[in-house]
């Protein structure tokens, strides 16, 4: 069982309170997965946000090469223990935009996407802190894949000339 004291732990409820944690360990259980295991797929519907405890999950993209070649997957970002994932489960139209793999085997909370988004209708201000939580997340995100895109496309530029 998932505890309010544990979710302090993580970055994503940052000023949350109690009675607020305390409604979310309702919609929380623990899930591991073995190392290789395909979580999910982009364009799957997102049952769920994730917190790591334990482990590393990479998200990856599907970059297609051509028709008659398979896509490669291409990673997008590494999450480790303390960060979220998941964010499509309370953002429309509630499809992952990612995959995600795991590298190691981890150890994650889930939070039910359908009962989450219920529990923010409902609790309108807790909504509102989620909102922003998965706000900073999809910030950090496209901040790092913007990082990244800049550092691939100044490698190409550089083996050009």
């Amino acid at each position: 069982m998932v505890s309010a004291n544990h979710l302090k732990e993580f970055a994503f409820f940052a000023g949350f309170n109690d009675q607020e944690l305390g409604k979310l360990t309702a919609l929380a259980s623990e899930e591991i997965f073995e190392a290789g295991t395909q979580m999910y797929k982009n364009g799957d519907p997102a049952r769920g946000l994730f917190l790591v405890q334990e482990g590393k999950v990479v998200l990856v993209m599907d970059s297609y090469l051509g028709p008659h070649r398979p896509p490669m997957q291409v990673t997008v970002d590494v999450i480790t223990k303390g960060e979220s994932m998941g964010w499509s489960a309370v953002v429309e139209p509630y499809i992952y935009t990612l995959g995600a793999l795991c590298i190691d085997r981890a150890k994650l909370i889930c939070f039910d996407a359908p009962g989450l988004r219920k529990l923010m209708d409902e609790d309108t201000c807790l909504g509102y802190r989620i909102m922003k939580a998965t706000a900073r997340v999809i910030a950090n995100r496209l901040n790092h894949t913007r990082i990244i895109l800049v550092g691939e496309r100044g490698l190409s530029t550089l083996t050009e000339y």
